[in-house]
């Protein structure tokens, strides 16, 4: 049975990218050329610079285009930052893909204003101008359940992000987006860095992007089509469900978990394995599922949420 994820099946190949990074335009320590020139070192395809959409730095969408050579692109981008949270906190919102003539917020710093757009308004409005637009950092932001369920025009939840992993070991968006997934939402996942290079909060999460060209507008249309899967090191090869099973290609990994509504998971272990059969005995009756890989040094790799049909009557076994 063909993979029910389409960045197994569809043409092209994947292109290593972070879609979350900081410059001196905003609160980063390097400049825009020298945060390019890092990442296309360090052997990654393209690169987002999103630094902070707020008037304290002239609301930047930096461009990059100077800094795209033969095989390194970039996307333009910004982290935007509108509306209280529920801590009352101000929003972070991550939009890749937006013109440069973005029109600015009522953000002149990180202070919530009452007469500001809703996180809900500025991601409409991103995604409206063709960004590909996620929830960031849910932990890190004290984000609630109920705060995420407003932002109905995002593609994505950012899952891991590697500054935050470091910088405070809040990293994790997984719990806001299961719950969102099992509330019917159809959302993809994406790990990124978060780069601002004041510590070692880079190249420890990335999109693994399938398109047919290195080009921006080729890997945004494959980031909203859900044509990618997240890593810190692993590679996934296919996800494919055959049967009463889901079967996982994938470099040399240690454990691979399959994850579903509520508690239904399973997981199988083993060493160096690269072909994997994960039985769905508890999770026959979810109606979403997604795939987790991990490797001896503990690094993982996270497939996208596929949806499938289930018993409506019984959705939870």
């Amino acid at each position: 049975m063909s993979s029910p994820l389409t960045a197994f099946t569809a043409p092209g190949r994947f292109w290593r990218g972070n879609l979350h990074t900081h410059s001196t335009r905003s609160d980063g320590v390097l400049s825009p050329d020298e945060v390019c020139r890092r990442y296309r070192a360090e052997g990654y395809d393209f690169l987002a610079l999103t630094d902070h959409f707020v008037g304290m730095w002239g609301y930047p969408i930096v461009d990059t285009v100077p800094f795209r050579t033969a095989g390194f692109t970039t996307i333009l981008g910004a982290e935007l930052h509108s509306g209280a949270m529920a801590n009352g906190e101000l929003w972070h919102i991550l939009a890749v893909g937006l013109p440069p003539d973005f029109a600015p917020s009522n953000s002149p710093d990180f202070v919530p204003r009452k007469d500001q757009e809703t996180a809900a308004e500025i991601a409409a409005r991103a995604v409206a101008a063709g960004a590909f637009v996620a929830i960031a950092h849910p932990q890190w932001s004290g984000l609630t359940l109920a705060d995420a369920r407003t932002v109905t025009a995002a593609h994505a939840v950012e899952i891991y992000n590697h500054g935050c992993a470091t910088g405070c070991d809040r990293a994790d968006g997984f719990a806001i987006a299961d719950l969102l997934l099992t509330e019917g939402r159809k959302l993809t996942m994406i790990a990124t860095d978060d780069a601002h290079f004041s510590e070692p909060d880079h190249f420890g999460g990335w999109v693994m992007v399938k398109a047919e060209a290195n080009e921006p507008g080729a890997l945004l249309a494959a980031l909203k089509r859900g044509d990618f899967y997240s890593s810190q090191g692993p590679e996934l090869r296919d996800v494919r469900v055959e049967g009463d099973r889901v079967v996982v290609e994938s470099s040399a990994v240690s454990s691979v978990i399959v994850q579903g509504w509520g508690t239904g998971a399973k997981g199988v272990h083993g060493h160096s394995m690269t072909r994997t059969e994960v039985p769905l005995a508890r999770l026959l009756n979810s109606p979403w599922l997604r795939v987790t890989v991990i490797d001896a040094a503990g690094r993982r790799a996270w497939s996208n949420p596929f949806w499938r049909e289930v018993d409506a009557g019984n959705p939870r076994v």
